[in-house]
């Protein structure tokens, strides 16, 4: 069974620092195309950043040069380092494994495999 557990998130001051995990069991994170999306204020989640099998990364405009993504493969874990974050970012982050990269879709609606979600709040 395919299972994404994320960790981490919580409440900071603009600025600060967060790192997100998310723990795979079920397949291995290096054989697939894993990604974080993110559900603010709207209805949607957006997508943060990926990193495909062969190790490409995408990031979207927003947090680029503020997020990096990784992964451990010898944990199975994927994370997702937040600096210098903002008020903007605040939203449930959430751990996908393969799917559709879309830049917007409904939660848990690209086809692939996503976890429950960890709640980020950045107050300014």
């Amino acid at each position: 069974e395919v299972r994404l557990v994320e960790s981490g998130g919580g409440s900071v001051q603009a600025g600060e620092s967060l790192r997100l995990s998310c723990t795979a069991s079920g397949f291995t994170i290096g054989d697939s195309h894993m990604g974080w999306y993110r559900q603010g204020q709207g209805n949607e989640c957006e997508v943060v950043s990926t990193i495909s099998a062969e190790d490409k990364t995408y990031y979207a405009d927003s947090v680029k040069g503020r997020f990096t993504i990784s992964q451990d493969a010898a944990k199975n874990t994927l994370y997702l380092q937040m600096n210098r974050l903002k008020p903007e970012d605040t939203a449930v982050y959430y751990c996908t494994a393969d799917g559709l990269v879309v830049a917007s879709i409904p939660c848990g609606g690209n086809g692939g495999h996503w976890g429950q979600g960890t709640q980020v709040s950045v107050s300014p």
